[in-house]
């Protein structure tokens, strides 16, 4: 079984002691940290003070009618009411029972406001988000762009939040509350509908495409040429890993896109218009189609077909720059993913004609960081009779804090999302000067404004926002960026750099929007055309959607406000924001965007792979897709599975997502095995490969030895020349100065130390590094296959195999150090381990704190870019980085057959039962049946709550 500190075995009594020897020990340490605060002692009961009620009756001032919440034996609740406004208003109570703490984070995070709750440590976060203004966006969406209904809905929701709240202390809603009420005299306070609203704008961020390979590819040009950037920047192999739309096709004289039967016009848009940022009104969108103005001495990066920002030989003050960009982004707390780093997702739906059913089937399992507790919530939303009062009848995944079901089925459709990674994001260097900034010739004023932080513990601070007609400007939130701005090299057309260059961000979530429209029309929508109207308000963040329906219907849509950009312009790599040739000049109609309904071979697969090939498409999506290496996987074992009239289940599509098969070890392992080996020690571990089927297994010794091979190949061949911009933090080589190319081994070194952690650094080993390898194995003698001498006196590398041999031995002595010398004892789960940490006092509270919130570790399968997707950075260790943070597999047929599992549990709680309850299931691919109609979620209740309106119904 997988280790779990919370348990000395598997066995069910042992993780019953283990929480009550946890609750035991915090008890102690608050009685004694309690005493001596307040001279107080905290009991058991006062723990368990915050557990929610879930049997008998509550009074809800605001009900119209009765509402049962039933809960299963997991805690997940159904909830049952007679109008839409008690629904969500129930939705709201219940949510805030089991998950307020982490609502209220959530909430200070997107306006800008854990300083309120954590101090002096959160400021600098504050500052960036404040000039983000997710929650003026959000203002301005629920007053301007909201429909009244969800309005409605956003104000039922808060109202049941707020019932919860009313009469609480902190430390009767959460054991958070207590542990901060020793710092602070935080307390909670009223939720609002612009709280619920403004968490769409976080996982819009965390979702945002290609905006951390925009600021890298710049940072390379301090140390790598054009050429160079380019290797590492291939294209999509669409010859080989296909594309989402396959039949689908653009037709150039009605500018729609013919994705199948009933697809025909969306009947609405998403956005507003391209409007202007700050002071711009929107009358200076640039439509040339020149060139426009390269900002360096050199050709650019040579990578894409954009122009944009190059560096010459002294790129120092523009490199600091970027850099100070990324450090400024990678310390921002994660709302549901590695700040927009390696976030990927499985969804695919299987028609009925290939299925034991006859109907289809719908998987999908969104990978994310792994979170305690997990950042899903399950539950059913029901209309006790569908009507027009009350019409929703929903189960799903929902967000603790937003009202209605983001990932999930109703009575007809069932949806699943993956992220599209288009580009909705563009980075503009800014010419400024005292009184603003420059464009198209003319200093423009800034558009600003005054903000105040609250600081617990200390005085305010009052921050300045600046906004230019390209978005909020980023860099003033670091002093030391605006100066090295000074420094930057531009070419001689560039303007004159004076008081320095800026960096600002346009992004379509700094817009208001309506996705929060679109939950709820997806929640109620009963067939294809309603489902594309619903997903056409899904503006933000743009996602895949896959499809299914009870009529034996399956489709795919792509959603979103995506700019467009002028020719040669494609959003790769910074651009000059004094040109207005570089500006987007609209965004593209829903009716161009693709899909695909119904398509001939039955089945539709997303995986972050490019959407439609470039050549049959005229819009630029992105030039950053994920590479489909696990779509084509799925897409493969889809294939096997058919062959000669096969049929899937329901438990094909689960050990589907289960599948851990290693890519890049199919491509790699049959070299390594021809490589001779002197060193008898590092032979035998060669020989674990001999016979293995690629499958990265817990306890498989070939995937620990492979994996740490693939880790030292990245290492020596491009980990070593890459700046320390990009490098692990710690990390130090010997290199030749700036402004040479890679390390060497003559007498002008200097040392240089990596400065990114550990979780964000390169290369990560992702897809994109298969690409790179797989192009450069047909290039034997590349410079990339050299590396010097080790400081050991480990060899030196003049070629491919020459550095695999190198990879080998390295490997063999790290998991010498790490596992031990007997590779009988090597396992892949022993490197490959699970932590679960409470995303706030479990990261930065005290040790014992950090004991008490978080979970783990557990030793798992999977990998990085394979189906079940358990991801590890590989410049930066072993561990788990992001997961597959829920697994559910819906039966069109018949939905009380469908199956689903979140990765911790229900409850927020750090001693609730259903804190991890599902974890150890979540580890061993196990899912849970998933009640869904009225008789069956009977079957399945252990406990009744029934919430009664004041005035008794």
């Amino acid at each position: 079984m997988p280790s779990n500190t919370t348990a000395t075995t598997g066995r069910k009594s042992g993780r019953k002691k283990g929480r009550k020897a946890r609750l035991f020990v915090l008890v102690l340490v608050l009685a004694i940290v309690g005493g001596l605060a307040f001279g107080a002692y905290w009991t058991i009961s006062t723990v368990r003070a915050s557990f929610p009620q879930t049997t008998g009756e509550l009074t809800l001032e605001g009900l119209s009618g009765p509402v049962d919440v039933k809960r299963d034996g997991h805690g997940i609740p159904q909830i049952y009411a007679s109008s839409d406004a008690d629904l969500f208003m129930a939705q709201g109570f219940v949510q805030a029972q089991d998950r307020f703490y982490e609502m209220d984070v959530r909430r200070h995070m997107t306006s800008g406001r854990l300083s309120e709750m954590f101090g002096e440590s959160q400021v600098e976060n504050d500052e960036f988000l404040r000039t983000l203004g997710w929650d003026r966006v959000a203002k301005k969406e629920y007053e301007s762009t909201l429909s009244d209904e969800t309005k409605k809905y956003l104000q039922a929701y808060a109202k049941g939040v707020n019932a919860y709240l009313a009469g609480k202390d902190g430390k009767d809603i959460s054991l958070e509350y207590a542990a901060l009420g020793f710092t602070n005299d935080y307390k909670p306070t009223q939720w609002t509908p612009v709280d619920s609203l403004a968490w769409l704008k976080a996982m819009a961020w965390d979702l945002r495409g290609n905006m951390q390979d925009e600021i890298d590819r710049a940072l390379m040009t301090s140390r790598l040429g054009p050429q160079q950037i380019a290797d590492l920047y291939p294209q999509y192999p669409y010859d080989r890993n296909k594309a989402i739309v396959q039949e689908g096709q653009y037709d150039e004289l009605t500018r729609t896109f013919d994705g199948g039967e009933g697809g025909s016009g969306t009947g609405q848009g998403t956005g507003t218009g391209l409007g202007g940022v700050g002071t711009d009104t929107g009358t200076d969108t640039g439509t040339g189609t020149g060139t426009g103005t390269d900002v360096g001495t050199d050709t650019g990066t040579g990578t894409g077909t954009g122009t944009g920002v190059g560096t010459g030989t002294d790129s120092s003050g523009l490199q600091t720059q970027l850099s100070g960009l990324y450090d400024l982004l990678d310390n921002l707390p994660e709302a549901v993913g590695v700040n927009g780093n390696g976030i990927g997702s499985n969804s695919w739906v299987v028609g009925g004609e290939h299925t034991i059913t006859g109907k289809p089937l719908l998987a999908n399992d969104p990978h994310l960081t792994a979170s305690l507790p997990s950042v899903w919530y399950q539950m059913g939303l029901h209309c006790r009779k569908v009507s027009k009062s009350c019409q929703y009848d929903v189960s799903g995944y929902t967000f603790a804090g937003m009202p209605g079901v983001v990932i999930g089925h109703n009575q007809d459709i069932s949806w699943g999302m993956t992220n599209s990674g288009v580009d909705v994001t563009d980075l503009y260097l800014q010419k400024l000067t005292g009184e603003g900034y420059l464009y198209d010739g003319k200093v423009k004023p800034f558009t600003t404004r005054e903000e105040t932080i609250e600081i617990a513990g200390g005085d305010s601070k009052k921050i300045v926002v600046r906004e230019t007609n390209n978005g909020p400007l980023l860099s003033d939130r670091a002093g030391e960026l605006v100066k090295v701005g000074r420094k930057a090299t531009v070419e001689s057309s560039a303007p004159d750099r004076g008081d320095g260059y800026g960096i600002s961000l346009r992004w379509t979530a700094l817009d208001p929007g309506t996705s929060m429209d679109a939950v709820f029309e997806m929640n109620k929508a009963t067939g294809w055309e309603d489902f594309r109207e619903a997903a056409a308000l899904f503006d933000v963040p743009s996602q895949n959607l896959v499809y299914a329906d009870t009529e034996n219907h399956i489709g795919y849509t792509l959603p979103g406000r995506i700019p467009t950009r002028p020719e040669g312009v494609d959003g790769s790599i910074p651009q000059p924001g004094w040109d207005p040739e570089h500006r987007w000049t609209d965004y593209i109609e829903q009716d161009e965007l693709p899909y695909e309904y119904d398509p001939e071979r039955g089945y539709v697969v997303t995986a972050n792979q490019a959407v439609v090939d470039a050549e049959d498409y005229p819009h630029t999506l992105t030039t950053d897709w994920g590479y489909g290496t696990r779509s084509q996987r799925i897409t493969d074992l889809i294939e096997s599975k058919i062959k000669g009239d096969g049929k899937i289940s329901t438990e094909d599509m689960r050990q589907m997502q289960m599948d851990s098969s290693s890519e890049i070890a199919r491509l790699l392992v049959p070299t390594l095995l021809k490589i001779d080996v002197e060193d008898k020690d590092v032979r035998e571990a060669q020989k674990l490969l001999e016979g293995w089927d690629y499958t990265q297994d817990a306890d498989s010794a070939a995937a620990a030895y492979f994996n740490a091979t693939w880790r030292n190949i990245l290492k020596l061949a491009f980990g070593h020349k890459l700046p320390k911009e990009l490098r692990v933090k710690g990390q130090c080589l010997y290199v030749d100065p700036v402004e040479n190319t890679g390390p060497v081994d003559d007498d002008r070194k200097v040392r240089e130390c990596g400065q990114r952690d550990a979780e964000q650094a390169q290369p990560d080993g992702g897809d994109r590094w298969f690409e790179v390898v797989r192009k450069l194995m047909e290039k034997p003698d590349s410079d990339w296959w050299t590396t010097p001498e080790s400081g050991s006196g480990r060899p030196a590398a003049d070629n491919r195999d020459d550095l695999f041999k190198r990879a080998m031995i390295d490997a063999r002595w790290e998991l010498t150090a790490k596992l031990g010398k007997d590779i009988d004892s090597w396992s892949w789960g022993r490197l490959h381990r699970l932590f679960l940490e409470n995303q706030t006092l479990g990261t930065e509270g005290p040790g014992f704190l950090r004991y008490m919130l978080n979970r783990g570790p557990w030793k798992i399968g999977g990998g990085e870019a394979t189906v079940n997707a358990t991801g590890w950075n590989a410049a930066g260790g072993y561990g788990v980085v992001w997961v597959p943070s829920m697994r559910m597999v819906v039966n069109l047929d018949d939905l009380d057959k469908s199956k689903w599992i979140n990765l911790s549990g229900a409850s927020g709680h750090a001693y609730s039962a259903h804190y991890t309850d599902q974890t150890e299931k979540w580890v061993a691919g196990e899912l849970l049946p998933w009640a869904f109609t009225e008789k069956a979620v009977d079957e399945s209740t252990s406990d009744t709550l029934v919430l009664m309106p004041a005035n008794g119904g």
